[in-house]
């Protein structure tokens, strides 16, 4: 019997904003446990909510790019359930009327269709010892969106590559770092199989928590693959929340479920609903910032090739370096092959993203010109290049500090060429025979004698000139 599998996901993400979702605490990763908090992320009585706007901004924009319904009306419920990581004992999020549903994504000519996105707050982060359970409550009311797809996805592949355009999407939108590996983007994927041709779904499995792309195709193809299986042999499938093993690379029962679980919802008595005027929400939109398909065709129509396009799109960070390499007046051309070349090869050196880089736009953008303006040759600009990564100096700075000008003394250069042609009487001979290597080596005598300081243009037209006189 042959099977297929029916996947839908449910994406969290944390926002970028300065504060959080319900309360003035600062919003900001990586800080000492326990110091980004208020008495209403402790729960402490009295403490009331106020909506973050930003995070409302963001969560339009994002539903307007996914195609979505947009609600103008916000309207929060207190989601109801005990557990550690959950101060309040409860969590105010959107379960009755979400702020977008109806959406869909397309990944290449394939529609999957989006049921819901809608805000909340964070849970608290909980780190595990040997002994004890840690509750950090930095995380603690962090402004997310939840973005549920229908079950619509039918691989491994496919589940990861929705996964990535949702990410690119939030990233470039500014919403979201997206960095799955330091939480800000979490993956639940709901996986069942069916026999080919049957519109009954199979008993659904849900993986929780997976924090690479990588590791949602492997779970996913895992877990298709477990399930048939299972099927074949006469079991059944059970109803479960399993997690990844990374290093077996197998899903792992955590819990078996028996009953949806009922969270006892009921409308956050703490918000009255907020009437967002058609102003509002059309300004959140026109302002987003440009997505990266947006920036792949206006890359295209400065003339880059679809190859180096798509590279600069890959990562948000490095289209923001290029676009302020080029505004700064650099050749694009130039300034692409610097950054997908020499840079990402330093980038990769150092483990560090690009904005991390120590040359920054405008100093890139400067020595680009010197190239293109021909003050110094691309040799020197690479030589140039790696003093410039431990020096703040501007490149027109070290040039001249460095005595790298290009020599272009036309009289000197001359006199060169001909002291190497006199010495080696062949050359003229073998040049008008169609040797047109020969070229080359005097322009490379030409640059050891001169330091490599000699213009190159000029001297290859002084060398063929010499070499063309009888």
């Amino acid at each position: 019997m042959n099977f297929e599998a029916v996947i839908g996901l449910e994406l969290h993400i944390e926002m970028k904003t300065n504060s959080k979702m319900f309360s003035s605490s600062k919003n900001q990763f990586g800080a000492e446990p326990n110091t980004l908090v208020s008495p209403f992320d402790m729960a402490f009585p009295g403490s009331m909510p106020s909506v973050n706007k930003q995070a409302v901004i963001n969560a339009i924009r994002v539903c307007h790019t996914l195609h979505m319904d947009i609600d103008d009306e916000l309207w929060f419920d207190r989601k109801n359930y005990f557990y550690s990581d959950l101060p309040k004992g409860y969590q105010i999020t959107q379960q009755a009327r979400p702020i977008g549903k109806n959406g869909y994504l397309m990944l290449n000519d394939k529609k999957i269709r989006i049921e819901r996105l809608h805000l909340e707050e964070d849970t608290c982060k909980q780190v595990h010892t040997n002994k004890l359970t840690l509750l950090d409550y930095n995380r603690a009311g962090v402004p997310l969106v939840e973005i549920v797809s229908l079950p619509e996805i039918s691989s491994g592949e496919e589940a990861m590559r929705y996964v990535e355009r949702i990410r690119s999407i939030v990233s470039f939108l500014e919403v979201s770092d997206g960095k799955m590996e330091n939480g800000s983007l979490r993956c639940d994927v709901n996986v069942s199989i069916r026999p080919i041709g049957s519109n009954k779904f199979g008993t659904k499995v849900e993986i929780k928590n997976l924090n690479t792309l990588a590791n949602i195709k492997r779970a996913v193809d895992y877990e298709i693959k477990r399930q048939e299986a299972l099927l074949l042999s006469g079991g059944i499938v059970k109803q479960e929340t399993r997690r990844f093993d990374e290093s077996k690379r197998v899903t792992v029962l955590m819990r078996n479920k028996i009953d949806e679980v009922d969270y006892k919802c009921f409308t956050e008595p703490n918000i009255l609903p907020i009437k967002l005027d058609k102003e509002f929400i059309e300004e959140a939109i026109k302002t987003s910032p440009e997505l990266a398909e947006i920036k792949y065709e206006r890359y295209l129509k400065l003339g880059l090739s679809e190859y180096d396009a798509k590279l600069l799109v890959a990562n948000k960070n490095t289209s923001i370096y290029f676009d302020n390499v080029i505004n700064n007046g650099a050749n694009y051309k130039l300034a692409a092959n610097w950054i997908l070349v020499d840079i990402q090869s330093v980038l990769n050196k150092k483990s560090i993203g690009i904005e991390q880089f120590s040359v920054s736009p405008s100093r890139l953008a400067s020595l680009i010109k010197l190239v293109e303006s021909e003050a110094i040759t691309n040799k020197q600009a690479r030589e140039l290049f790696q003093v410039m990564q431990n020096n703040d100096a501007e490149p027109l700075d070290l040039v001249k500090k460095s005595k790298l000008e290009i020599y272009n003394d036309e009289g000197c250069i001359l006199q060169i060429v001909n002291e190497i042609i006199h010495s080696n009487p062949s050359f003229k001979a073998d040049y008008l025979n169609g040797k047109d290597r020969i070229v080359g080596f005097i322009i490379g005598q030409v640059m050891k004698k001169t330091n490599g300081k000699a213009d190159p243009k000029l001297t290859n037209s002084i060398v063929i000139k010499c070499l063309k006189e009888r």
